[in-house]
């Protein structure tokens, strides 16, 4: 069980779950502590150290159930009637539906095999040899604990668990069949059809109910081991990918992935209040912690120094493929409200608006559509700056980051770059995100080249994984 603990904690981190070997250590201890004989407690008890919020106890119960329900499971077959046996035995069945024959199930048909494969040794000496070997005589039983255990330890030997790609099933069936002795079985078959004995549809069909069993279970490693690393390689994939790229079908995969972002970025940068140790002292209340040791100051307290609260604004271009973009910076930042500043947001194409207030009546999604209706067109940087200075210009200070997600194509128009100048002078930093490469700046109508001398730092963003590097380093730069 140990073994198996800690191959259930890899499918665990396969699957985003993090676990530290602290908590390894004491999910071991919880295992010894209430033992291996009631199944659901020792899933709550093993919940109780590995899972650490809401979200990871889902995936918890999702993987506990996956991952032991295999390990548990009885590999048993189906009996074989007198109209299978005419059929073909390799037609695809479920794995619950087919069995071995049942001996001395009252029918005496598992007997009866036994005594036909029996008789038929002479015939063969591959099948004398299964005859005195484990495989076929606890297939002619049915003892599904023996063969399940056979079949686990032969997946142990062959690296199932390493199992990561659909094109690998096959590969990790033959190895399985190979570990357990198939090759005599076949071999047993091969000298049966030489010699045209009775026996042999008898021996095919408890062949291909092994090949069965064992398919059945390379499915489920592949489902338990692969499905948390598929994940994991389709995110990386996702993150790497242009965002204007992605195909609409994996748009829902793209925005669960920028939640998790924002959740990981909340986590490291949310504030810690720590106590103050210098500075001017704060007698009221250093005087009262002191009462309570007869006026002795034990205890001092310092006044905090308060700070201005920051404020963000957010200009987004919504027209063309450049609203991709838009959106999901707009997703990042509303997803991180527990941890970023005071933020307004403003779209734009031909024109601008705010669109704060859209986010505060309608979801995250409705809002950011409903921008893009409005706002969508061909784009005027310079009737969008001017827009913006009516609206927002006076409001920026020394506490003010203003950070715009553009290509900054602006067919030829006035680019307003004073008014740029103007929002570099009196901000804290602007930040400018450009979803072309740099080698397209500048490049036919692109005013990137002249817009980059308004501000304090541009880059290319034109995917997830730059996208969460320059919030990362913008929630650094708000501290």
């Amino acid at each position: 069980m140990q073994s198996s603990l800690l191959r259930f904690i890899e499918v665990l981190r396969s699957h985003s779950l993090p676990v530290s070997p602290a908590e390894t250590l004491d999910a071991a201890a919880a295992m010894d502590v209430v033992g291996y004989g009631d199944r659901s407690l020792l899933r709550e008890a093993l919940a109780l150290t590995l899972a650490k919020s809401e979200r990871e106890a889902h995936t918890f119960f999702y993987c506990f159930d996956r991952f032991f329900d295999q390990q548990t499971a009885d590999f048993s077959t189906k009996e074989p009637d007198g109209e299978e046996a005419g059929q073909d035995k390799t037609e695809e069945t479920s794995s619950g539906d087919r069995q071995a024959p049942q001996a001395g199930s009252g029918s005496g048909v598992g007997n009866g095999d036994a005594e036909e494969l029996a008789g038929a040794q002479a015939d063969s000496t591959a099948l004398t040899q299964l005859m005195e070997g484990e495989l076929l005589p606890a297939l002619l039983e049915n003892e599904g604990g023996t063969l399940s255990a056979r079949l686990r330890r032969a997946g142990r030997e062959v690296g199932v668990e390493n199992i990561r790609l659909f094109t690998q099933k096959g590969q990790y069936t033959r190895r399985i069949l190979d570990a357990l002795g198939e090759g005599l079985l076949r071999e047993a078959v091969v000298e049966l059809e030489q010699t045209g004995s009775e026996a042999l549809d008898t021996l095919r069909r408890y062949r291909d109910v092994l090949r069965e069993q064992v398919r059945d279970y390379v499915e489920q490693q592949y489902l338990i081991n692969a499905e948390g690393h598929n994940a994991a390689f389709m995110e990386e994939l996702l993150s790497k990918t242009r965002l204007a790229n992605i195909d609409r079908r994996h748009r829902d995969r793209v925005r669960e992935q920028v939640r998790r972002m924002a959740r990981r970025l909340a986590s490291r940068h949310s504030a810690r209040r720590r106590p103050v140790k210098r500075g001017q002292l704060h007698m009221a209340r250093t005087l009262r912690a002191g009462m309570a040791h007869d006026g002795i100051l034990f205890r001092t307290h310092w006044r905090a120094r308060k700070k201005d609260k920051a404020q963000l604004l957010a200009l987004c271009d919504v027209s063309g493929s450049v609203a991709a973009y838009a959106g999901f910076l707009l997703m990042f930042l509303y997803s991180l409200q527990d941890v970023l500043p005071r933020t307004r947001s403003f779209a734009f194409s031909s024109h601008l608006g705010e669109i704060s207030e859209l986010f505060r009546e309608e979801s995250l999604e409705r809002a950011i559509e409903l921008a893009n209706w409005r706002f969508g067109g061909a784009t005027d940087y310079g009737s969008s700056l001017r827009d913006f200075a009516t609206l927002a210009l006076d409001d920026i200070n020394r506490n003010t980051s203003v950070i715009i997600l553009g290509d900054a194509r602006n067919n030829r128009g006035n680019p307003e770059l004073e008014i740029m100048q103007s929002i570099y002078q009196r901000s804290k930093q602007v930040i400018w995100l450009n979803p072309e490469s740099r080698q397209a700046w500048g490049t036919g109508d692109s005013e990137m080249l002249r817009y980059q001398t308004a501000c304090h730092y541009v880059a290319p963003c034109g995917n997830l994984q730059q996208l969460e590097r320059v919030v990362d380093q913008l929630l650094k730069s708000l501290r």
